[in-house]
């Protein structure tokens, strides 16, 4: 793979599972981070990662985070938009408080660090990793605003990828079931969690759920000159489970 040393990389989300994978992936090849949350700074984030307070959910947090990378380590050439929230509830029992936080971080989170980074990224060229799900394909139950919200990442993608081409390249990546503390909540909603865990499984041809380095395996992929010809694209990384018919071996 092309070393990602010239990048200077916004990773939003960065403080646990998927989102500290890709710091320090990304790190280790070479590239210089900044990647933000609404807390305070992790106690075992890298040195050498620099960690920005932000509610990428406001515009004007988004706009500061972009333009603090900036001033640190110099214009942001590879967006990773990880930050993400989940509710567990249908429509009917959504309130307009659920909206408001999914959406807000999911949606317009998303959309506000794109806007920021797209000046700098027309003049010098640069790479924007969105992380959706398959979520935004195929619906989880329960999860309505959820699946709902990155449907809404995966349409933004391909637009960014078409209006903002070729200076910029914006692709998504749509995880599977990966091993975070978000799967341990949607696997909390079944009857018997256990069980679920391992249903959902054996219904992976890979024979395992994903690691959050698997997932940040792909972004350096996508960053790196190895998919310079890759655009507008949703990579599905989930072990098979959507190529899959519900029927498992020996109940056909």
């Amino acid at each position: 793979m092309t070393a990602l040393g010239p990048h200077t990389a916004l990773v939003t989300g960065g403080s646990r599972g998927i989102g500290r994978a890709v710091v320090e992936r990304l790190a280790a090849d070479g590239a210089r981070v900044a990647t933000c949350g609404r807390g305070s700074r992790p106690g075992d984030l890298p040195d050498d990662v620099l960690w920005v307070r932000a509610d990428v959910s406001d515009p004007d947090q988004a706009a500061r985070l972009v333009a603090t990378t900036r001033g640190e380590l110099g214009p942001v050439s590879l967006l990773v938009n990880n930050a993400g929230v989940q509710v567990e509830r249908t429509v009917a029992d959504s309130t307009d408080d659920d909206w408001d936080l999914v959406v807000g971080t999911n949606c317009r989170g998303t959309f506000h660090t794109c806007r920021a980074v797209l000046p700098d990224m027309a003049g010098t060229g640069g790479v924007i990793v969105n992380i959706g799900s398959i979520s935004g394909e195929t619906a989880d139950p329960s999860m309505a605003l959820y699946n709902a919200s990155k449907a809404f990442v995966h349409a933004l993608t391909r637009s960014i990828a078409v209006d903002h081409g070729p200076a910029v390249r914006c692709n998504a990546i749509l995880p599977g079931w990966i091993r975070t503390e978000m799967a341990d909540d949607a696997f909390a909603l079944a009857d018997d969690p256990a069980a679920a865990r391992a249903d959902a499984v054996a219904r992976h041809p890979t024979g395992r759920l994903g690691e959050p380095a698997d997932i940040a395996a792909t972004v350096a992929w996508l960053a790196s000159d190895d998919a310079a010809f890759v655009t507008g694209q949703c990579v599905t990384v989930d072990g098979g489970l959507t190529a899959a018919s519900p029927l498992r071996p020996g109940l056909t």
